[in-house]
């Protein structure tokens, strides 16, 4: 790489990592995202012209945003090994392709809502956020599996006693599934359990013991599962910038320490 080439990505590094640009790029995609909700509003033609305007701009801008993160990378063919640096392109690519006026304008909407996830890659802590519920994904995953058996378990309970009293909430055991969701989430779910005691005086152990282990034991589980890995995250983080700035680490302290014992016991002998 020649001296001249260096100096032309350093520039471009150090305007990708400038603050004042981090900041642009956000604002952009918050213009992006009120742009979408303005949409959905009946809007006169010149109002339709200018926000088509602006979205061609902002399209402009993203793709000269994501140009000069790559011309900024060090390594240009790592570039790409990032999922959010593929991510990115593809809204950026798929967003210049004209398909508003083709049978395509619904994936082109669809690509332009997509570009408020953007926000994700650039900001840090977003992405720290979401890598950390991708990385629970598998312990949730038996908590799901546990809970889907819990629900399938009531449901089939609910529709054998319950089917008679009201059908529509208890007919069968996708609708009584979808019944237990609704008291899981407490919403109206004493009007359901009051309408079964009327004839089980004693239903309310059903409610209250399905309550204790949906709402209660496994989104709980939940919670400590997602927050368990946050941490974990966080300290993987950490760990990766105190690379990145050339800090020693846990291990390279502890040798360091190792050696000046040894250095130390030498000496006394």
């Amino acid at each position: 790489m020649s001296t001249q080439t260096q100096a032309l990505q350093a520039r471009f590094e150090r305007l990708r990592s400038n603050k004042l640009f981090e900041t642009l790029v956000i604002a952009i995609i918050l213009v992006s995202a009120l742009m979408i909700g303005v949409k959905t509003y009946p809007l006169p033609p010149l109002a339709t012209q200018v926000i088509i305007i602006l979205d061609w701009g902002i399209t402009l801008f993203f793709l000269a945003e994501i140009t000069v993160r790559f011309l900024g990378e060090p390594d240009r063919k790592r570039f790409f090994h990032s999922g959010w640096n593929v991510f990115d392109t593809l809204i950026v690519v798929v967003s210049l392709i004209p398909i508003e006026d083709s049978e395509l304008a619904l994936i082109g909407r669809l690509v332009r809502i997509f570009r408020v996830l953007r926000m994700v890659s650039i900001i840090p802590e977003l992405r720290t956020l979401l890598n950390s519920l991708l990385a629970a994904m598998p312990q949730l995953g038996y908590v799901m599996l546990m809970m889907f058996i819990i629900f399938y378990i009531y449901a089939a309970i609910g529709s054998t006693f319950f089917a008679g009293i009201n059908p529509e909430l208890w007919g069968d055991i996708a609708i009584s599934m979808l019944t237990l969701f609704r008291v899981m989430t407490f919403e109206d779910w004493t009007d359901v359990m009051y309408e079964t005691m009327a004839v089980y005086p004693f239903s309310w152990a059903f409610y209250l013991s399905f309550i204790f282990l949906s709402a209660f034991a496994f989104l709980n589980m939940i919670i400590g599962i997602v927050v368990n890995v946050l941490e974990e995250e966080h300290q993987r983080q950490a760990r990766q910038d105190a690379l990145d700035a050339g800090e020693p680490t846990l291990l390279e302290l502890r040798d360091e320490i190792r050696s000046l014992r040894g250095l130390i016991e030498a000496s006394r002998k």
